[in-house]
Formats: structure tokens, sequence, C-alpha cells
């Protein structure tokens, strides 16, 4: 596949950007997270594959509404109706792929990106030579949960019951509580400071983001609130790799879990890797991802 860029048009009419970095026979197609957020982090994921001896051609796009591509009109009610939902973009992604001509490949997502990575291996799986899901759960309630545990290790008692009046009164805006909210994000989220992911403006989308998620990444107001998997993952049958950050929003314990219930699955962590551990820690982050990929090439996962 040519490197570089290329606007592909959805069968809807909208437009997506999309990226291909790196050289080889290997494909790895990238999902961002949020939803609402964007490609940044996979960047360098080609050369930081290419650093552990591996040539991968790396293709990351921008989900619709996601910086680069189209932003739909999401205060028309049809809009929302038909966009804002999971079918819509784990569909999105086969159209991708598609269109981008890929076949046997594997797929990454990170947060919500791994979300979609679960549900595409289930129900596109036989395009799969692999999949991995990076720092997503399988049923929400475990990372909610979790949440409550990183609030209190992270801050004290007062400052989680502010946070919680805050939230219970919809103050999302208040400067306090956006100041906790910001200790969390470097605690958890983005470890390595300054922050490789900063802009000088958001460019998250917070149509979708609100719609899914909530105000941010400690809260849950959104659809996600009832997303479970679980039962699922029995129907997972491509080799498949589970990485979570050791000190991230995500539990480790649910990661290991998943690995134990996908039918060929692997648990790896990162040392110090907060939410986007491959940022915070890449040398260990893609030295997991490239082992993974030549097990699979050469036929040694998981014997």
């Amino acid at each position: 596949m040519k490197t570089g860029t290329k606007i592909i048009t959805l069968d809807n009419g909208y437009h997506l950007w999309t990226n291909t970095q790196g050289e080889g026979d290997i494909h790895l197609l990238a999902l961002h997270g949020g939803p609402g957020g964007e490609h940044e982090y996979w960047e360098d994921a080609a050369q930081q594959l290419k650093k552990q001896g591996l040539n991968v051609q790396v293709t990351m796009y921008d989900q619709l509404g996601s910086w680069y591509s189209d932003s739909p009109d999401f205060s028309d009610p049809q809009t929302r109706k038909d966009i804002l939902n999971y079918e819509y973009f784990l569909d999105e992604v086969d159209e991708v792929r598609d269109k981008l001509g890929l076949d046997n490949f594997y797929l990454i997502g990170q947060s919500w990106g791994g979300l979609l990575v679960q549900e595409y291996a289930e129900k596109y799986g036989t395009h799969l030579k692999g999949a991995i899901i990076s720092s997503m759960v399988d049923r929400i309630t475990d990372y909610t949960d979790h949440l409550e545990q990183v609030r209190e290790e992270a801050l004290s008692a007062d400052q989680v019951a502010y946070m919680k009046k805050c939230e219970a009164a919809n103050d999302y805006d208040n400067a306090k509580y956006q100041s906790y909210v910001d200790i969390l994000n470097k605690g958890y989220i983005d470890r390595k400071q300054p922050s490789k992911l900063s802009h000088l403006i958001d460019v998250t989308n917070t149509d979708i983001y609100g719609a899914f998620q909530g105000d941010n990444e400690f809260v849950i107001t959104g659809k996600l609130a009832e997303w479970n998997f679980t039962d699922h993952l029995k129907n997972i049958h491509v080799p498949t790799l589970v990485t979570f950050g050791e000190h991230e929003t995500m539990p480790i314990a649910t990661g290991k879990r998943m690995a134990e219930m996908i039918p060929n699955a692997k648990f790896v962590s990162t040392p110090e890797g907060g939410h986007h551990h491959m940022v915070d820690n890449p040398d260990v982050y893609y030295k997991h991802l490239a082992d993974f990929i030549r097990q699979v090439e050469d036929g040694s996962f998981n014997k």
C-alpha cells in the first residue's frame, strides 16, 4: 500500500482521513479511542515496530467526527440516531478496511478502539490475522469500580467528595473539579509529562465523547455505562493480545480475565504505563506488540 495520506469517501458520503506509514507485507490497522479522539498516538507505530526489528505497514484513521475527518451536524436528531451508536462505528471499521484493500491483517484499538476490536473480531473476524485490545475492558462496570479505587488512591477524601458533589450537580465546568481531573489525568492517563498528546486547543469531538462517555475519563454518563461484551469473548477466535498499562484507569485483573476467556489470547502489561502506555513506555509496549506479531506470523503464539 502506498504510504502517506489518503482521503476515502464512505458510502454515506462523508470523508475520512487515513494515513499509512512503514513498509512490508504485514498490515496493522490502528483504531483510536475517545470516542471522538484522534489518531495521534499511532503516528510513530511503524517506526517503533521497526526499532523492534519488524517491518509493518501501519494505517491509522480519524473516525467520523474526529479531527481530520468530516464532522457531521450532530445537532440534527436523525444524524445523532444514525451515527452515535456502536453499529455505525463498528461497520465503519470494515468499510475502511474494504476501501483500503486490507485483508488478513492485524487490528489494534486503544480504549474505545479496543471496544471496537472486540466487536470486530466477533463479527468480521474472518478478515483478521490477529487482534490487539489495548487498555479496554469487556464490561464497563469493571472500569467504573476501578475508577473509584483510582480516585481514592490519588485524591484526599475531601477532594473525592467534592468531585462527586459536582458530578451530582452536573457542574463539570467547575475549575476546582477540573483541577482534580487534571491530577488524575497525569497519574493514570498520560503519565509521561509534558504530554506529547497536548494541543493548543481541545481537539476531542465532545458530541461523540459526551454521547458515549461523559465529561471526562473518570465519569461514565453516556451509552458506555451499559456496555457488556463478556459473554461474547468466547466468539473471538483469532490470536489476541490484551495489553494494559500497569498504572492506568483499566484494572489489570480484568485484562488477565479477558485473556483467559478469549480462546487464543495472552495478557501483557507495561510498567509505568498509564492509559496511553504506548506513549508512556513505548519500548516495552512495542516489544510486546512486535513479539505478538512475530509469534502469530511463525505459528508459535501461545504454543
